[in-house]
């Protein structure tokens, strides 16, 4: 079966390997442009254009998937299947429909829930205890194709999505293996999705980082966590914005006002949250300074307790 696989990111990348790993013949990868990173500004290469290049594998990056180039530049290709994980892009109807089985993703959430640009932050920042990743075929609206397969993980209490990101990337390489040999084999199954419990999930932004502390522990914590590695979550101490990177549940209450600072020491910074509940921050860091435990922040910073 001939493969175009179509992908930009780590999470993409894993799937790429994974099918040359168990060599499956992929005949071309498409990937968004180089961007220029970091200071110099230097054009960098996507994850998935590395991992091609070193297969030697044929790349493709077109600015535009609508005007004609792209349709001819898979044709040529002759694919039996589109493989498109994390691409970043919208594939017209005409290049859906140009192979023989069609496209099928993978996509980090149990569909219908959390379609969209950040499903895997979005079940941590929900507090979903159980996710998972599903490969469907691909359909003219976003994220709405038949299902093939899923596959469920727990969501760990204080897993954050970086590190949840991480599981689900293997797990989706490994599901997808597991789709296109159905498809080989004409036992892949198709189930139409309930489209009255889609739910859509915007890319995340800034916007989002300020805790509010009239939330209880569980949903700071999920925030915390959900928001990790970007942007992350952040707090005003001493009136400067302060990112925080991990917290821990009490079993304390207190009958100061949500935000006020109950207590700063060894253990790290509890602060009120609702209904008199409290959180301590066990890891942080203040604006100018590296990552650090709470505690070895405080040890040199003095932070006024509120009484």
């Amino acid at each position: 079966m001939r493969i175009v696989f179509m992908g930009t990111p780590d999470f993409a990348a894993a799937s790429l390997k994974k099918l040359l790993d168990e060599r499956f013949e992929v005949v071309g990868v498409f990937t968004q442009p180089d961007k220029p990173k970091g200071r110099g500004m230097e054009l960098q290469y996507s994850p998935v254009k590395e991992v091609a290049l070193a297969a030697g594998l044929p790349v493709f990056q077109p600015e535009k998937m609508r005007d004609g180039a792209a349709f001819r530049q898979i044709e040529t290709l002759n694919p039996d299947i589109l493989v498109v994980v994390a691409y970043g892009r919208i594939l017209p109807d005409d290049i859906l429909a140009l192979p023989k089985y069609g496209a099928v993703n993978v996509h980090g959430s149990l569909l219908p829930k959390y379609r969209g640009a950040a499903p895997i932050q979005a079940a941590v920042l929900n507090g979903d205890e159980v996710t998972g990743v599903t490969t469907m075929y691909l359909a003219h609206d976003m994220d709405a194709g038949d299902i093939i397969y899923t596959a469920e993980t727990p969501v760990g209490e204080f897993e954050t999505s970086g590190e949840l990101f991480d599981r689900l990337m293997v797990m989706g390489a490994e599901l997808l293996v597991r789709t296109l040999r159905a498809i080989e084999d004409g036992t892949a199954p198709r189930t139409p999705q309930d489209h009255s419990k889609a739910s859509y999930v915007r890319m995340l932004d800034k916007s989002l980082c300020p805790i509010d502390w009239n939330r209880t522990p569980r949903e700071i914590v999920k925030q915390i966590c959900g928001l990790q590695p970007w942007p992350v979550a952040t707090m005003e101490l001493e009136g400067a914005v302060t990112r925080v990177f991990a917290a821990a549940y009490t079993a304390h209450h207190t009958a100061l006002a949500p935000g006020k600072i109950v207590s700063a020491g060894k253990e790290g910074l509890e602060v009120a949250c609702r209904n008199g509940e409290t959180l301590l921050v066990t890891e942080l860091q203040a604006p100018g300074k590296k990552r650090m435990k709470a505690a070895d922040y405080l040890r040199g910073h003095a932070v006024r307790v509120d009484s």
